[in-house]
């Protein structure tokens, strides 16, 4: 039963995109729509085949910064993560901060980037920083928070130290937490990258898109915004894999 459930639950969304698409191709195809003002689904992976080694350096490029700051994002938020559960003045004083940072909208300082550090990789290593940061950072301090207070008890009755505390029980705990902040940050990622490439860059999915974009390729955009969405599912399941890795008892369960 519960086989024919999980086996359901699957189908239904996937069922809902195809039936999307199908309709998209139809209205395109009948003609109610112009294919040059929007390409149909078969013409976008038409056109995603015939220019991917057009766009291998752009992807390149893109997945080079994303994972980039996507790996700068995990280290700083891990460790301000475990000072801010450790010391109540750095969480106090940080967790403001923290949240002013979000409020600020991105396409404001992904130019000031780029004023400021130039149209190399630095400006759209720190976007990525900028969107991945957040998701991470709070996600694992929730988790590290959310230890069992007797275990956490009958640890320190056992005169376990700081660490020990932190490394038998905190950090396997808070592991759920962190992978779902990871999960989210790992998607931004890709968006972050091609953001910080759209206000000037050599290359990467983003300048490629501003310049089909200026000669009125649309099909050439949809196709890019499909390869944006593949990196991303990628790098997702890249995530969900390494959690089922890190977290054997998850499995377990299942």
């Amino acid at each position: 039963m519960r086989k024919w459930e999980s086996i359901r639950d699957k189908a239904i969304p996937v069922l809902f995109i195809i039936l999307v698409i199908l309709i998209w191709q139809l209205i395109v195809d009948s003609g109610i729509i112009a294919r040059y003002i929007l390409p149909s689904p078969w013409d976008v992976i038409t056109v995603c085949i015939a220019i991917l080694p057009e766009i291998t350096v752009h992807i390149y490029t893109t997945l080079q910064e994303a994972l980039t700051g996507l790996l700068i994002a995990i280290t700083l938020s891990v460790l301000l993560a475990i000072l801010m559960d450790n010391f109540t003045v750095v969480k106090k004083a940080l967790q403001p901060l923290l949240v002013v940072s979000q409020t600020i909208p991105i396409m404001v300082l992904a130019p000031l980037f780029v004023m400021w550090f130039g149209f190399g990789m630095l400006p759209k290593v720190m976007v990525v920083i900028l969107v991945c940061f957040f998701p991470i950072v709070v996600s694992l301090l929730e988790g590290l928070g959310s230890l069992d207070k007797d275990l956490l008890n009958l640890m320190k009755s056992m005169k376990a130290n700081r660490w020990q505390i932190f490394y038998l029980a905190k950090f396997p705990a808070s592991l759920g937490s962190f992978f779902s902040g990871l999960k989210i940050a790992a998607t931004y990622s890709i968006i972050g990258a091609v953001i910080g490439e759209w206000m000037g860059g050599k290359a990467g999915l983003g300048v490629y898109m501003t310049r089909v974009r200026q000669s009125f390729a649309l099909d050439k955009v949809f196709a890019s915004i499909l390869v944006i969405i593949i990196l991303s599912m990628l790098l997702f399941k890249l995530i969900e894999l390494i959690q089922l890795l890190a977290m054997p008892w998850k499995r377990a369960i299942k």
